[in-house]
């Protein structure tokens, strides 16, 4: 029992770390330009294909659809806007800060085709984002 306990521990430190070197390859990679000067962070992003439309599911707990640009620009989806903490919040005695705050922006390539229209909506604590093939 010790042993799994111990090997459980381990596997959920190296998750951890991995995560951590994931986030520090997005810093160290992120293109230049105006974007870069400004603090940021991406968004987990998941991109689907059906016959008539691409999805992509962004991971944006705590922000409002409405709050957020998604537009094509040269062939990629550009994700952007603000993660702030709600109101009722900013005085609380923080114990653990795991969410993300502030700017967050997302540059995504998208499979070829023309696209006709981007439609969001939150669904299940994302931002699903709905690009019509044309």
């Amino acid at each position: 029992m010790a042993r799994d306990v111990a090997r459980d521990w381990m596997w959920s430190e190296a998750c951890e770390m991995l995560a951590r070197a994931e986030r520090m390859h997005r810093e160290l990679f992120r293109p230049g330009g105006m974007q870069a000067r400004q603090p940021a962070w991406e968004p987990p992003v998941d991109i689907l294909e059906t016959d008539y439309e691409v999805l992509a599911l962004v991971a944006l707990p705590g922000v409002d659809a409405d709050d957020v640009q998604a537009v094509i620009e040269d062939g990629d989806l550009v994700i952007a806007g603000t993660r702030v903490v709600p109101e009722q919040l900013r005085t609380a005695i923080i114990h653990r800060l795991e969410l993300p705050q502030g700017r967050f922006y997302r540059r995504l390539r998208l499979p070829a085709g023309r696209y006709s229209t981007v439609r969001r909506a939150a669904a299940a604590g994302c931002l699903l984002i709905t690009l019509q093939k044309a």
